[in-house]
C-alpha cells in the first residue's frame, strides 16, 4: 500500500511528458536534472534551518519535480547508464541527510518549545535513519535479485508530507506542524523499513525465487540503470 495512489502517479508522470519531451530535445543530460534537483533540496534544507519553513517547503516540492524528470528523461532520451543510477541514488541520500539536519538546526534553535527539544531532534534523528534504511533495504534486495519496492512511505509521500503542509502554513505555531510531521515521518518510514523487510523475508521463501551468482559486494548496489534508475 502506497500513500500516494497509482493513478495519481501516472497521471503526473503524464502532465510531466511535454517537459520530459523538451528535455530531451534541449539534450540536457539525466544528471544534471538529478543535480539541480539536490541543490534545491539543499536549498531547502537552509530555509528550514533558517526559520522559512513556507520557503522550504516550496523548494522541497520543487526538488520533487525535478526528482521525476531524471529517470524519465534518461529512459525517454536513451541516456540510462550504470552511473547515473548510482549517482541519482547517492545524491538522494545527500539530500535527505541535509533536509532533516536543517530541521533538526530550526528545532534547536528554539524553533520548538525547550520540553519539546530532546523529542524533536531524536525524531529528526529517527526519520533521517529510518529513510536511509528504507532505500538501503530496496537496494540490498535488488541486489539479491528481489522486487522491494513496497511500503506505505516511498520518497514521493515523504516529500508530499513534509513539502505540502509547510508551503501553506509553515512551521506552525512555535513549531507545532513541523514537530508532528517529522513525527509522522519517523513513524511511516519505520513501518516501511518494516513493511520491506517482511517484503523480502516472504519473497526469499518462495520456491520461485531465483539468485544471480555473483560474488559479495562491499556495500550492495542499486538494480542496473537498464532496469531502473530510481532506487527509494
Amino acid at each position: 500500500m502506497n500513500l500516494i495512489p497509482q493513478v495519481v502517479r501516472r497521471g503526473v508522470l503524464q502532465l510531466l511528458g511535454p517537459l520530459v519531451q523538451l528535455l530531451v530535445r534541449m539534450h540536457v543530460r539525466p544528471n544534471t536534472i538529478t543535480t539541480v534537483g539536490t541543490l534545491l533540496v539543499i536549498a531547502s534544507a537552509l530555509a528550514f534551518a533558517a526559520g522559512r519553513a513556507h520557503s522550504g517547503g516550496f523548494l522541497l516540492l520543487l526538488s520533487g519535480v525535478f526528482d521525476m524528470l531524471d529517470g524519465r528523461v534518461a529512459r525517454d532520451g536513451g541516456a540510462r547508464t550504470t552511473f547515473g543510477a548510482f549517482y541519482d541514488s547517492t545524491l538522494d541520500r545527500v539530500g535527505e541527510s541535509a533536509l532533516f539536519t536543517g530541521i533538526a538546526v530550526y528545532f534547536l534553535q528554539g524553533g520548538v518549545p525547550r520540553e519539546r527539544l530532546t523529542l524533536a531532534v531524536v525524531l529528526c534523528c529517527v526519520a533521517l535513519a529510518s529513510s536511509l534504511l528504507v532505500s538501503y533495504a530496496r537496494a540490498r534486495a535488488e541486489g539479491l535479485g528481489l522486487e522491494c519496492n513496497v511500503g506505505i512511505a516511498q520518497r514521493a509521500e515523504r516529500v508530499l508530507l513534509l513539502g505540502a503542509p509547510t508551503v501553506f502554513f509553515g512551521a506552525g505555531n512555535n513549531g507545532a506542524l513541523l514537530f508532528w510531521i517529522v513525527a509522522v515521518l519517523a513513524l511511516a518510514t519505520v513501518v516501511t523499513v518494516v513493511q520491506r523487510v517482511v517484503h523480502v523475508a516472504r519473497s526469499a521463501a518462495g520456491p520461485s525465487v531465483v539468485r544471480p551468482a555473483r560474488s559479495r559486494e562491499t556495500l550492495p548496489g542499486h538494480a542496473p540503470a537498464w532496469q531502473s534508475r530510481k532506487g527509494h
